[in-house]
C-alpha cells in the first residue's frame, strides 16, 4: 500500500499532467514510460510539435520517474491506465477517436542530460575533427593514400550518420551534399581536397555544437536551481523531508541557512536574507522578515525561516520562467523561418543545377567529362566545386546560432526572451508605451507624512492606523503596516473589527472605537468640522483618514518614481524612440509623474480597452509598438502590441502569459539591456546572412567560369561557416 506522502506526490504529478492535457486542445493522450525514459503524445489535427514538446517537457521535469511506478487512485476527469510499466492518460472521447490520433515520441527531458549530451557531442566531434586533420597532414607529408582514407572516415562519420537518418525519412540535407562532394573528389583522384572538405566540415560541426553547449549551460543554470526536497513542519513541531512536488498550499516548511527556498510562499517566522540572483539577476541580498514574499529556487543566506506554501511547485515564479525559456528555444524568429526553407528542396535544386552544368560544360563547351587536361579542369571537377560552394551550411546556421546566444545572454542578465521573434522585433520598435504604476513608478505606496488635527498627536494617529490596517491586505494597508514596523509601532489587538465596503475599516482599540478610511468617514461624522481648512491631498498622493474620539488625522502616501525611469526615457528619446504613458490613474497624478520624468505624451484615466485602442491607433499610424506593463489590466494591451514587455517575473500571471519579453528584475533599466542585446543580435544576424549568402553567390558565379579550384571552394565554404558561428558566439560575451 503506498504511503500518504507517495499518494500526495502522485496526485501532484497527475494534476500537473491533467492541467497540461486540458489546456492543450490538440493533445488527446500521453504515454509515460519511466523505465525507458520515453514519452509519447497523441494529437489530432495540425499542431506545432516542437512547441508542444517544450511545454510538456517542463511538466515532466518536475516529475520524478519513481512516482510513475504507482498508479494514482483516481483522476479528476481523465482516464488513467497502466500496462507493462507504461502509464497512459487520455481525455474522454468517442471509441473511434483513437484511430485518428497521431502518436509523437520523444525522449524524457532532463536538463542535466541535455547539457551533458551537448557537451559530449561537441567533444566527440572535436575529437573526430582532430583525427581527420592529423591524418590529412600525415597523408600530405608522407604521400600515403591510406592516411587519406582514415581522414575521410573520421571527418565524414558523423555526417554519414545524420545523412542516413534523413534519407530514411525521405529528406536530403547539407550532410548529404558534403558526402557527395567528398565522394566525387575521391572519384577524380583529389584525395587531399576531399579530406580537407570533411576536416573543415567536421570542425565547423564541432564549433556549432560547442555554441549550443554554451547556450544550454547558461539556460540550464535556472533549471538546476529548482530544489527537489523540502522540510515540512509537522503539528508536533518536528519536520519530515518531502518531495517539493508533493507540497500542498497552506503547509509550512522550514528552510535552513544555505538552503534553497522550495516554493513560492510567505515568511511566517524568522529573519533572514535571500539571494534572488537566479530569478532576477540581482546580486544584492534581499531582507526577508515575517510577511515577506519568498520565491522558489532562491537561496536562504543565513537565517532559519518558516515559510507558508502559497503556490504548488509547478506554479512558482522559477517554474514559470523555466517554462518560458524552454518554450522560447522552440519558437522561430521570422528570419530563422526564412533559412528553415533551405532543406530538401534546396538540396534537390542544388544537385539539379550541378548535374545540368556538368552536361553543359561537357556537351556544350566540349570540356572533357572526367580528365583534367593541363591547367584545364574536367567538367566533373567543376561540378564538384560548384556543389561545394552552393551548399548553404553557413546560411542555415547564421540565424539560430545568434538567436540561441541572445536567449542565453538574456537568461544570465535577467532578461527573458520568449523566442527568436521577440529578439528581432524589439530592435524594430519605434514607439514604446508604458504603464505608470509598477513600471515607471515603484508600484508600492510609501508613507511620506502623518498629520493630526490639532497638531501634536501624530504618533497616536499612526498607532491607530497600524492597529486597524494590520487586519487588511489592501496595498495601502500593507504600506501603513510596513511603515509602522520600521518605526517600531506595534499593532494593538482589537476587541472588534469590521470592514466597511468602499469606505474603510472600523475597530475597537483599548482607547475606544476607531475608524480608518476615506475622507467621507470623517466628513460625515460629528468631527466633520475638523476638515474645514484642510486641503485635499497633494497631486500624486493618497490619503487615509483616522478618526478616534477626539483624535483626527491623516496619513499621506505616495507611489515613488523608479530611480532609473528618467534616464531610461532620455536614452530612448536619444535613440529616436517615441515614448508615451498609458495609465488608468487620474490625469493630475499622471501629469505629475510625467513632469518628473520629462515625459510629454500622457494618456490618463484609461480602462484596459482604452489602452488597447491606443495601441491600435499607433499601429494604424504605421508604428511598431512595444507595450511595457505588469498588471492584469495590462494584459489586453500587451497582447495587442507588436512586442510586449512584462515588468518583473513577479508580475501578474496574465501579464507574463501575454509578454514576449520578461524583465526579471523590477528595474526599468533592464528595458535598455533587452533592447541593446536585441539590436546586437539583429546586427549579427544581418552580418551572418551577408557573409553566408555573399560567399555562396560570389563563389558560385566564379565556379561557373571555372576559375575556382576545389581547394579554394572548400576553404571558402567551411571558412564562412566557422566565421558565422564565431560571430554569433560574441553575443555571449556582450557587456550590459
Amino acid at each position: 500500500m503506498p504511503s500518504q506522502d507517495n499518494q500526495t506526490a502522485d496526485r501532484s504529478w497527475m494534476e500537473a499532467l491533467e492541467d497540461f492535457l486540458l489546456d492543450e486542445p490538440a493533445v488527446e493522450a500521453i504515454r509515460l514510460n519511466p523505465a525507458s525514459k520515453r514519452v509519447e503524445m497523441a494529437t489530432l489535427g495540425r499542431v506545432d510539435g516542437e512547441l508542444l514538446e517544450a511545454k510538456l517537457a517542463e511538466v515532466l521535469r518536475s516529475v520524478d520517474a519513481k512516482w510513475l511506478k504507482q498508479l494514482p487512485e483516481h483522476s479528476r476527469m481523465l482516464e488513467v491506465s497502466q500496462k507493462s510499466g507504461v502509464t497512459q492518460i487520455e481525455k474522454p472521447s468517442c471509441p473511434t477517436a483513437p484511430k485518428f490520433w497521431k502518436w509523437r515520441e520523444f525522449e524524457w527531458p532532463e536538463a542535466d542530460e541535455i547539457e551533458q549530451e551537448s557537451d559530449d557531442e561537441w567533444r566527440m566531434l572535436a575529437g573526430q575533427a582532430a583525427v581527420c586533420g592529423a591524418a590529412l597532414v600525415a597523408g600530405w607529408l608522407f604521400d600515403q593514400p591510406w592516411l587519406f582514407v582514415i581522414s575521410l572516415i573520421a571527418g565524414g562519420w558523423d555526417a554519414a550518420k545524420d545523412a542516413w537518418e534523413n534519407i530514411r525519412e525521405g529528406r536530403l540535407d547539407v550532410h548529404f551534399l558534403m558526402l557527395a562532394v567528398a565522394a566525387g573528389a575521391v572519384a577524380i583522384g583529389a584525395w587531399e581536397e576531399g579530406a580537407l572538405l570533411l576536416f573543415l566540415f567536421s570542425t565547423s560541426g564541432a564549433l556549432e555544437h560547442f555554441v549550443l553547449y554554451r547556450t544550454h549551460r547558461e539556460i540550464n543554470a535556472l533549471t538546476k536551481a529548482a530544489p527537489k526536497i523540502a522540510h515540512v513542519l509537522l503539528p508536533d513541531g518536528s519536520t519530515e523531508d518531502r518531495a517539493v512536488l508533493g507540497l500542498r498550499v497552506g503547509e509550512v516548511i522550514v528552510v535552513k541557512p544555505d538552503e534553497l527556498f522550495a516554493v513560492d510562499g510567505t515568511v511566517i517566522s524568522g529573519l533572514t536574507a535571500a539571494d534572488e540572483s537566479t530569478l532576477t539577476g540581482e546580486a544584492m541580498p534581499i531582507t526577508k522578515e515575517p510577511g515577506a514574499a519568498i520565491f522558489g529556487g532562491t537561496l536562504n543566506l543565513w537565517g532559519l525561516a518558516q515559510v507558508r506554501v502559497d503556490k504548488p511547485a509547478t506554479q512558482s515564479a522559477l517554474a514559470k520562467i523555466i517554462t518560458l525559456i524552454q518554450t522560447a528555444q522552440q519558437m522561430r524568429a521570422p528570419s530563422q523561418r526564412f533559412t528553415d526553407r533551405f532543406g530538401t528542396r534546396y538540396t534537390i535544386l542544388t544537385l539539379s543545377i550541378v548535374a545540368v552544368m556538368f552536361f553543359v560544360w561537357w556537351l556544350v563547351f566540349g570540356i572533357p567529362p572526367f580528365e583534367n587536361v593541363g591547367e584545364a579542369k574536367s567538367s566533373f571537377y567543376r561540378a564538384m566545386t560548384l556543389l561545394v560552394v552552393m551548399s548553404p551550411c553557413a546560411l542555415v546556421l547564421s540565424i539560430p546560432s545568434a538567436i540561441l546566444a541572445a536567449i542565453a545572454w538574456g537568461a544570465r542578465h535577467g532578461v527573458l526572451f520568449r523566442g527568436g521573434a521577440a529578439i528581432e522585433k524589439l530592435a524594430e520598435v519605434d514607439v514604446i508605451a508604458m504603464d505608470k504604476t509598477g513600471t515607471l513608478t515603484e508600484g508600492e505606496l510609501k508613507v511620506t507624512k502623518i498629520e493630526s488635527f490639532p497638531a501634536g498627536r501624530e504618533d497616536d494617529v499612526m498607532h491607530i492606523a497600524v492597529s486597524l490596517e494590520s487586519n487588511s491586505n489592501h496595498p495601502i494597508a500593507r504600506a501603513i503596516t510596513r511603515h509602522g514596523k520600521s518605526q517600531g509601532i506595534e499593532a494593538e489587538k482589537l476587541a472588534e473589527f469590521q470592514s466597511i465596503a468602499g469606505q474603510g475599516l472600523r475597530g475597537r482599540t483599548s482607547g475606544g472605537l476607531s475608524y480608518v478610511g476615506r475622507r467621507e468617514l470623517v466628513k460625515d461624522s460629528a468631527l466633520g468640522d475638523a476638515l474645514e481648512g484642510v486641503p485635499d491631498a497633494p497631486v500624486g498622493f493618497s490619503e487615509v483618514w483616522v478618526l478616534h474620539q477626539q483624535i483626527v488625522g491623516r496619513v499621506l502616501l505616495k507611489d515613488e518614481v523608479r530611480p532609473g525611469s528618467r534616464a531610461v526615457l532620455e536614452k530612448l528619446a536619444a535613440d529616436g524612440v517615441r515614448t508615451v504613458m498609458l495609465t488608468g490613474d487620474r490625469r493630475a497624478a499622471a501629469t505629475e509623474v510625467a513632469k518628473q520624468l520629462g515625459l510629454s505624451e500622457v494618456r490618463a484615466g484609461l480602462h484596459p480597452e482604452d489602452k488597447v485602442a491606443a495601441i491600435r491607433e499607433f499601429t494604424q499610424q504605421g508604428c511598431k509598438v512595444a507595450m511595457v506593463g505588469d498588471g492584469v489590466n495590462d494584459a489586453p494591451s500587451l497582447a495587442a502590441a507588436y512586442v510586449s514587455v512584462a515588468m518583473g517575473a513577479r508580475g501578474s500571471d496574465a501579464a507574463l502569459e501575454q509578454s514576449d519579453v520578461v524583465l526579471m528584475q523590477d528595474k526599468i533599466e533592464k528595458l535598455l539591456s533587452a533592447r541593446m542585446i536585441s539590436q546586437q543580435a539583429r546586427r549579427i544576424i544581418q552580418q551572418n546572412i551577408v557573409i553566408s549568402l555573399g560567399s555562396v553567390i560570389v563563389m558560385a558565379v566564379a565556379s561557373l567560369f571555372g576559375i575556382v579550384p576545389l581547394t579554394l571552394g572548400v576553404l571558402t565554404h567551411e571558412g564562412s561557416t566557422v566565421v558565422v558561428c564565431l560571430n554569433s558566439l560574441r553575443l555571449l560575451f556582450q557587456k550590459e
